[in-house]
């Protein structure tokens, strides 16, 4: 790990008005992160699981990771138990692995690439992970070419998450 990784023990706890479950991460190991907004992390639990996340502000200086069941099933845990964390500074350039299947579509449209990298990174990560959370190729490409497409026919500096996602421009 790199010198701004920290490592504590935390336990995983349930959000229930979201039906969800989080990593309780203690406003000492926030503050020694540097607090938490606009930070991009990776996580690893118990020395068996590692990926990509950010801290969102649970109140009084504490922050949280969320959890899904994916990630409860490969870390082999339930809500309530303690765990081993490494957070680190995640050095990657979007916060996520690119799909090559968008990275190939933004390197043959110019006006695609330059609407993508004027979004703000939240949004970035947003097309790349609706892009990837699909299991085929192919489903991949159309999904990159109707985000993308829709990107270029919303005003710039006012995109919305909505106007993206709309099945309209194809």
């Amino acid at each position: 790990m790199t010198s701004t990784s920290v490592k504590f023990k935390t336990r995983i706890r349930p959000l229930k008005h979201l039906k969800m479950d989080y990593l309780d991460i203690p406003k000492t190991v926030v503050k020694k992160l540097g607090g938490v907004l606009n930070q991009r992390l990776l996580c690893t639990v118990n020395k068996k699981t590692t990926w990509q996340c950010g801290l969102v502000a649970l109140g009084n200086g504490r922050a949280y990771i969320s959890l899904n069941k994916k990630l409860m099933k490969q870390m082999d845990v339930i809500v309530g138990a303690e765990v081993n964390v490494i957070l680190a500074k995640d050095e990657s350039k979007y916060g996520m692995k690119m799909p090559e299947e968008l990275k190939s579509l933004l390197g043959q449209d110019k006006e695609g690439h330059r609407r993508f990298h004027l979004l703000v990174p939240g949004k970035q990560r947003y097309i790349i992970y609706y892009v990837s959370m699909v299991k085929t190729s192919q489903l991949r490409i159309d999904r990159a070419i109707r985000l993308i497409e829709n990107l270029k026919h919303t005003i710039e500096g006012k995109e919305s998450f909505r106007e993206i996602l709309a099945v309209k421009h194809l």
